[in-house]
């Protein structure tokens, strides 16, 4: 039996393309209707479509794969956005006021609107967070009503690459799917994977991925940084391969034998790992060659987190997720390194999942994202009931054509993480310029009226002054006179 409500999510990763269908219970528990994989790494590196054709087919592949499991027709997805040129950059806008003078509403708007037109050269905004307002010299997340002389907004803002934001846009569009909305993957994970108490007294979210390690730092329930390293666990297997060894054996040796942190007293010098039946590599050899690639990113990551955080502001400690931390003693490696107790490893999501595939149920992290996706969903992706025995008709396939009604969309673009399409964004503009013609009009219209009564009154006031003037009296006196002399004869 067709299912008639579904949320649709496809995570485009650098290993693979994830596309994922489940329900929401009231419980708040989820479960999940379908699962498609696709490797992506021949046209999608380190997050980012490279190859818009082949990623716009592996799309549409994935979109017809759950459509047809699913037994119903998919009119919108959601889509995860992240990758190598993700990255977040604080921005500070003040206005200088009166002594004494109270914020108000409109202020805080102001310093928003100058925040949200803020460019960047080569980049794409994707979203913004409020970190605080300082009003004189105190912080505050709300300003309104407080006397001040100094207002100052802080916005944390979310860029990516022009050009990479423009290629992902375009695979969306040549796979003819439509997009219910785009979520900022970082984001949507942390809000999936970590704990308010661990946001509200702060923490680092390590998403360590196949080439890429992504870094959000929270402190307060608010995103204080984002990055995201161009290094993650496929360049250890990289590194193994180095050895002369074919890279799906190198793959296999690292989740075998590979260890974050090994004791050197553990280490034995005479042992060899076997490659295959002839051949071998020295177990003192290939630690080194694992750890030394693990310390590297490790430092990078630690190199992203502000060096005021380590003590006071990181009490919820380093939460690891991803492929990538599955590696044996990852905590202990991360320690090490950086000397903070609490760390972590967050295996699945905060959420009841209910599902009978064995990618979900493992627990590994690997779909800690594309489950977050699916959580921040909220708008059903169902259409109509796919009919088996009309294998030619038409419009038995996924009904992806033509652009989702923006009034369709819940008021998610004032959420932290939220990404405007490219259509939506040349919409929003279209709008915006038809509301500035429509005031400069209207302005038009009053200064022009205003104008006119201008003139009137100067028009009134010569005539005043005309009337009253010695010589007009004169001649009025002088017509009375006249007329009354004419009147007597």
């Amino acid at each position: 039996m067709a299912t008639k409500e579904f949320i649709v999510a496809i995570e485009l990763g650098s290993s693979k393309v994830t596309g994922i269908a489940g329900q929401k219970n009231l419980d708040g528990s989820i479960n999940v209707l379908a699962l498609v994989k696709e490797e992506s790494s021949s046209f999608i590196r380190k997050g980012v479509a490279y190859n818009i054709d082949k990623t716009a087919l592996c799309i549409s592949n994935i979109v017809k794969k759950l459509s047809t499991q699913l037994k119903t027709e998919i009119t919108k997805v959601y889509v995860g956005v992240g990758g190598q040129s993700i990255r977040s950059v604080k921005n500070v806008i003040t206005k200088e006021l009166p002594a004494n003078t109270k914020v108000t509403e409109d202020m805080v708007v102001e310093l928003m609107e100058a925040n949200r037109t803020m460019e960047y050269a080569d980049q794409e905004k994707q979203s913004y967070v409020i970190q605080e307002f300082k009003v004189d010299s105190q912080y505050q997340i709300d300003p309104v009503g407080i006397q001040c002389s100094h207002l100052e907004g802080n916005f944390l803002n979310i860029l990516q690459r022009y050009t990479f934001y423009k290629n992902l846009n375009r695979c969306l569009e040549n796979a003819g799917v439509n997009v219910a909305d785009m979520f900022i993957s970082p984001i949507a994970l942390a809000d999936s994977v970590l704990t308010e108490t661990e946001k509200r007294s702060g923490c680092a979210l390590v998403d360590i991925g196949a080439d890429t390690t992504t870094v959000c730092v929270y402190n307060k329930n608010i995103l204080r940084h984002l990055a995201v390293i161009p290094l993650g666990s496929r360049n250890i297997t990289k590194d193994i391969a180095s050895l002369q060894i074919e890279e799906g054996e190198a793959e296999k040796m690292k989740l075998k034998y590979g260890c974050a942190y090994t004791d050197n007293a553990d280490i034995d010098n005479n042992l060899k790992l076997p490659i295959d039946q002839e051949r071998s590599v020295d177990s003192r050899k290939f630690i080194e060659i694992v750890e030394g690639r693990l310390e590297e990113i490790i430092e990078n990551v630690w190199n992203q987190i502000p060096s005021d955080y380590y003590e006071k502001l990181l009490l919820g400690g380093i939460i690891l997720t991803g492929g990538g931390s599955n590696i044996k003693n990852i905590e202990k490696a991360f320690y090490n390194y950086t000397h903070l107790d609490k760390i972590r490893v967050a295996k699945f999501v905060n959420y009841t999942v209910k599902s009978s595939s064995p990618d979900i149920n493992s627990k590994n992290g690997m779909m800690n994202t594309i489950l977050g996706l699916l959580i921040k969903g909220d708008q059903n992706c169902a259409g109509v009931e796919i009919d088996p025995t009309n294998l030619f008709d038409s419009n038995n396939s996924a009904s992806l054509n033509g652009p989702v009604s923006l009034g369709q969309r819940s008021d998610n673009t004032k959420k932290t993480g939220v990404v405007l399409t490219e259509a939506e964004k040349r919409k929003a503009e279209e709008e915006a310029q038809r509301r500035r013609e429509e005031e400069e009009r209207r302005q038009a219209e009053i200064e022009a009226e205003s104008r006119r009564q201008a003139e009137e009154e100067k028009k009134r006031q010569e005539e005043e002054r005309r009337k009253n003037s010695p010589l007009n009296k004169s001649i009025s006196w002088l017509k009375k006179v006249v007329k009354d002399m004419t009147a007597d004869e």
